[in-house]
């Protein structure tokens, strides 16, 4: 017989290797079910990152439109304002225009030369204070 099944140290080494091939043989089928646990909870957390990323997606679209309508709202609110404005200066104007077509024929009327040139020299000092 050979020496080495002699050997104390022989004898330990396949001690333990036979408790080691009993501990897998017992321990094997809770190690897959802890792995095949640990994957279902490792792939639902997966769906649930999935969910999350597309639900943010969503918000984020939802955020970009409705930023995009508030600004398309605030270009039209202010151009009728300036078309508003623009209104109220032509009619301005033309108001302007009818009144002073028709103090030009009131006074052509009305007034002799000496009478309309008072008038324009008052008209004309009073330009400077009103101008500023």
């Amino acid at each position: 017989m050979p020496e080495i099944f002699h050997d104390a140290e022989f004898w330990v080494l396949i001690a333990f290797l036979i408790a080691v091939a009993f501990l897998v043989y017992k321990a094997k089928d809770k190690v897959i079910a802890g792995l095949d646990q640990r994957s279902s909870r490792i792939k639902s957390e997966l769906d649930e990152a999935r969910r999350l990323a597309d639900e943010s997606q969503e918000s984020l679209a939802r955020f970009h439109l409705a930023a995009a309508l508030d600004r398309r709202q605030r270009q039209a609110l202010e151009r009728v304002a300036l078309e508003e404005t623009r209104a109220t200066d032509e009619i301005r104007h033309a108001v302007i225009e009818v009144a002073l077509a028709a103090l030009r024929r009131m006074l052509a009327q009305d007034l002799d030369a000496k009478h309309r040139a008072a008038l324009i020299d008052d008209a004309i000092e009073a330009l400077p204070p009103t101008l500023h």
